[in-house]
């Protein structure tokens, strides 16, 4: 017998014009969460991932790498607000560099690679639907930005939030846009599929997907990956990068006991108790970067074959209904995550790569960071550091979390980060223009507003 919980918010998603594939994904989860799933991956089902392949040790011909890069379509997941930093538009429109916001420097970098290469590689964004516009306005003087027969972008899905107490479709009467959420970005798949825009990339002779966060600027177009991707002949490959101490909170891959698959396992599939495993950079030596590589044939396949359910591991969050509102009632959102995929596909791999491809913003003090020079930008449109090693920043969260307090006291810009080893800030300070930093640099809490003068040399 249906849950009465379930009848609902399938007609709830019916009549909202949500994509039956989207409904049906969703009544496969909804059936593992009435069960108790809780989505978590215990330490003793896994073995850590020690030797995976090095993209430093790899020997492509040129030739071979044009042609799979020709191949490839260019994906980036876009459907993020920025909310932690106190945004309500698309992430990927924030200025990072000279003027040019996240969505820019993409649309460069994939223009650049277009010219070095003659590669056609179609520019796709997911958006959601709080995305969408204001994207697509800012992509609007790209004339030749487009391939013939593709369009820019396609819709994530949503999903309704279901009550903690009963698993009913939340209602906010206050504001209904609350009662949804996204699926997480493990949607991407369910969303290529629905929308059309799977079959659309192979009927125009695409065979691949390289995919990463829009956030993410040090995913640039790679015909090297490309070569080894399709030389490897593996439907699927993630990006991973060598943890530090500084990669505690980042998934990773591990290979399962049970049929000897790669999966990959996140924060909230981690069991309290055995977070000290999880944040061992030496235990799981290598983190999961979400730039993706996968074969859109054997996707495409796959989806066909499972009625579009491709059965990615649960990922069960609780948050309050408005997030603001920490009375607001319980609910559960049904994730799942794009990498998870990496175990549905036998014969899946991954690479090591350098750290220059994994440069997400997710805070301020990673924005900063990337506003200094501390990094370049080059004419590839990527951003590289300029120095042997990133310096740390910590801000003050209480006055640098949110874009409007982070902008208000840099004025004039970051201040030069390249021969500083760290920066942090206590209490509220307020950077004049061409501040220098050098060394460890802390700034303490005098319990008042405080100016640095313009030209400062800040030094221990």
């Amino acid at each position: 017998m249906t849950a009465p919980g379930l009848i609902a918010a399938q007609a709830k998603m019916a009549a909202a014009g949500v994509d039956q594939t989207a409904i049906d994904v969703f009544s496969h989860y909804f059936a593992e969460l009435e069960a108790g799933a809780t989505g978590l991956i215990r330490e003793d089902t896994i073995e850590p991932l020690l030797d995976p392949p090095f993209l430093e040790g790899v020997d492509i011909d040129d030739e071979a790498a044009r042609a799979a890069f020709d191949k490839t379509a260019i994906i980036r997941l876009n459907g993020g607000l920025g909310t932690s930093m106190g945004m309500d538009r698309a992430k990927s429109l924030l200025t990072v560099r000279d003027g040019k916001s996240f969505l820019d420097l993409i649309v460069d970098q994939v223009k650049q690679a277009r010219a070095a290469t003659g590669a056609r590689l179609p520019l796709v964004l997911m958006n959601s639907f709080r995305t969408q516009d204001d994207t697509l306005e800012a992509l609007a003087p790209y004339i030749d930005l487009k391939v013939d027969g593709l369009p820019l972008d396609f819709l994530q899905n949503a999903e309704p939030k279901l009550l903690v107490d009963g698993l009913m479709p939340a209602e906010w009467p206050q504001d209904p846009t609350l009662e949804w959420c996204p699926p997480g970005h493990g949607d991407i798949y369910t969303a290529l599929l629905g929308s059309g825009i799977l079959e659309k990339l192979l009927d125009e002779g695409f065979r691949y997907a390289s995919t990463g966060n829009s956030d993410n600027l040090g995913a640039v177009p790679s015909p090297t990956i490309a070569g080894w991707f399709a030389a490897s002949g593996a439907p699927y490959a993630a990006e991973l990068c060598r943890r530090t101490a500084a990669d505690r909170k980042g998934g990773h891959l591990a290979i399962r006991r049970a049929d000897g698959r790669l999966i990959l396992r996140d924060t909230a599939q981690t069991a309290p108790e055995e977070m000290h495993y999880f944040t061992d950079e030496h235990h799981h030596p290598f983190f999961h970067t979400n730039n993706l590589w996968f074969d859109l044939e054997k996707l495409f396949a796959a989806l066909k074959a499972r009625g579009a359910v491709l059965g990615l591991p649960l990922i069960r969050n609780v948050k309050n209904v408005d997030p603001t509102d920490t009375a607001s009632p319980e609910v559960f959102q049904i994730e799942t995550a794009m990498g998870a995929a990496i175990e549905v596909f036998e014969g899946a791999t991954s690479i090591v790569v350098g750290r220059d491809r994994f440069l997400p913003v997710k805070t301020t003090n990673d924005l900063l960071l990337l506003r200094s020079d501390a990094y370049t930008l080059e004419s590839d449109g990527a951003l590289r550091l300029a120095v042997g090693a990133a310096p740390l920043v910590d801000l003050d969260s209480k006055h640098y979390k949110t874009m409007s307090k982070f902008e208000a006291r840099f004025p004039h810009g970051a201040p030069s980060l390249k021969d500083a080893v760290s920066l942090t800030v206590e209490g509220d300070w307020t950077f004049g223009a061409g501040v220098v930093c050098r060394g460890e640099v802390v700034l303490e809490d005098t319990g008042k507003p405080e100016t640095i003068p313009d030209g400062t040399v800040l030094e221990g």
